[in-house]
């Protein structure tokens, strides 16, 4: 799936940045940016834009209120250096806000968000479940279809992805909490602070361990209840 999106920022230096970000990122393509709201109101329809970085402090029109007079269809991502509205935004129903200097692993997150939202509802309509996301690793992204994914380990600042018939894991500098908000909480599962497992992949649990192969994959304390009402909804007592 491809997202048209476009960037609103006053500053020359935050707009270029967006843009690289933007022309790096496969699934999303730049359909214009603009110094201001008002020149972007003035310069084009936002009838067939699905995506839009919009800073907030800007002259004459600020980026708060021009995402009022968007309407539901495009979701936004706030792009901003001022902390204090963050709250405003989610009365806005922004999808994401990031604080500025924005990195890109960051910027990658907000728009892995709204790939995610437009394959599932997209318009208001039920779309088909999701069913890739893009992570960063070797200094490119790469799509991993959701369905070969096995279970993930994190070790610090990384995270090592392990794919159904690949020999070695994807590794990609990322966080746990970062990866556990994209997937899909009905599908993936955190059964350990270094670990997420995808449900459908579970064969055997010996002991509070999964097994998969010769890999045991412990399931603590902390999340033994979450993990028992996990298995409670596809039947297992």
């Amino acid at each position: 799936m491809n997202l048209n999106c476009c960037i609103i920022d006053d500053e020359p230096l935050a707009l270029g940045l967006l843009e690289s970000y933007v022309q790096k990122t496969p699934f999303l393509t730049l359909c214009g940016k603009y110094n201001s709201a008002l020149t972007a109101m003035q310069e084009r329809s936002f009838e067939n834009i699905d995506l839009l970085f919009l800073d907030i402090q800007m002259p004459e029109l600020d980026g708060m209120e021009f995402s009022k007079m968007l309407g539901d269809k495009v979701r936004i991502v706030f792009t901003t250096a001022f902390e204090q509205y963050a709250l405003d935004s989610y009365k806005v129903n922004a999808l994401d806000y990031l604080l500025k200097p924005i990195a890109y692993p960051d910027f990658l997150q907000a728009a892995n968000k709204a790939l995610q939202w437009y394959e599932r509802i997209g318009q208001g309509l039920v779309k088909n479940k999701l069913r890739h996301i893009f992570v960063k690793a070797e200094y490119k992204l790469v799509q991993i279809e959701l369905e070969k994914i096995l279970y993930i380990e994190g070790l610090r600042d990384y995270v090592k992805i392990y794919l159904q018939d690949e020999p070695q894991p994807l590794v990609s500098l990322m966080s746990m909490k970062t990866l556990e908000e994209l997937l899909p909480a009905e599908d993936f599962i955190r059964v350990h602070r270094s670990y997420i497992v995808q449900g459908d992949k579970i064969k055997v649990i010996e002991r509070n361990r999964i097994i998969f192969g010769k890999q045991y994959i412990p399931v603590s304390d902390s999340y033994k209840d979450k993990f028992a009402a996990f298995l409670s909804e596809r039947g297992v007592k």
